[in-house]
């Protein structure tokens, strides 16, 4: 017997007022954590979008379910750096673009730099991306080091190093961010080429994968609070 159309039409409103919700909350997450960092408050997240913090886990039972979905596009962009530079002719053009290009993103977004380099197990398609970004980027460094224009102890751990010094230079500049941040990319582009390179301590145990955030380190705080009962 086929449903009457009287009971169709809430069912669709419910949903439809779910992705509006859904939608929300990703721009609400979006923004605050391109303000704050990753580790603002998930009930600040739901005020901003307008709704209760039970509807915001209902849509995101985690803080790392809310983190990849909001940054899978950012993740996204920058593997696809990545491959630009992989695809360049001059492997230390495209080594030098890879940088400033990634760099960028972070002046654009501050909380994308914990989502990089923060892992996140669960998240499995995430992490294949964030995965592929890094083993392409090995290569990138392999190449402009083949060629003769990467100082040759040039590691892992200091694109690490690099991406957490800018970053705090955005967090410090104020609207002179994204200059202070080109300046800084420049002057550390150059002590990474080959010529005249100066022997270095040696680099830390850091990966890109495996940083702590730079706040408190609550990206990893998955578990809904009790509390979170009731909202829309």
């Amino acid at each position: 017997m086929p449903i009457p159309r009287s009971q169709l039409a809430p069912a669709r409103e419910m949903r439809a007022d779910a992705r509006h919700n859904r939608a929300r909350i990703l721009e609400a997450a979006r923004e605050t954590f391109a303000r704050r960092g990753l580790d603002v408050p998930m009930v600040a997240i739901a005020r901003r979008a307008g709704v209760g913090v039970a509807t915001l886990y209902r849509r995101f039972p985690s803080r790392e379910s809310l983190i990849t979905e909001v940054f899978a596009d950012d993740l996204a962009a920058c593997a696809s750096v990545v491959d630009e530079a992989l695809a360049d002719p001059d492997p230390w053009h495209g080594f030098c673009g890879a940088i400033e290009k990634v760099c960028a993103m972070q002046v654009a977004d501050r909380g994308f730099t914990d989502a990089f380099l923060t892992a996140f197990p669960d998240a499995v398609d995430y992490e294949r991306t964030r995965e592929r970004a890094e083993r392409g980027f090995a290569e990138v460094v392999r190449r402009a080091k083949a060629a003769g224009r990467l100082r040759a102890d040039f590691a892992s751990a200091d694109l690490a190093l690099l991406l957490r010094a800018n970053c705090g230079i955005v967090a410090g500049a104020g609207e002179g961010a994204a200059a202070a941040s080109r300046r800084l990319v420049a002057y550390l582009l150059q002590s990474f080429r080959a010529d005249h390179a100066e022997p270095l301590p040696p680099p830390p145990p850091l990966t890109l994968g495996h940083m702590a955030p730079t706040s408190s380190g609550t990206a990893h705080s998955a578990a809904r609070p009790a509390n979170a009962r009731s909202g829309r």
